[in-house]
């Protein structure tokens, strides 16, 4: 039998943010939603922990996780706040 799960369970399995979700659905990268009404969101519950188990059995690290970017390629430097004394 296939389980749907709205978002409030998907938050307690995944604590993600809904943008995040909503940005690794759009480039592939997490099983996508389906509508039960117009505005019910819902996925597929097995999709979603076979994609916790790919993530897990990937192994990444925490220093794959951190995606910073090269500070060699700017172009510019970054703009230092001004202190206010007072």
């Amino acid at each position: 039998m296939k389980r749907a799960i709205r978002r409030e369970e998907l938050r307690q399995i995944v604590p993600l943010a809904d943008s995040t979700v909503y940005d690794l659905e759009q480039r592939g990268d997490f099983p996508r939603r389906f509508y039960l009404t117009p505005r019910t969101p819902a996925w597929d519950f097995d999709e979603v922990q076979e994609w916790l188990k790919k993530r897990k059995d990937a192994g990444t690290t925490l220093q794959e996780a951190k995606h910073r970017p090269d500070v060699k390629q700017r172009k510019t430097r970054p703009v230092r706040s001004l202190r206010v004394v007072g």
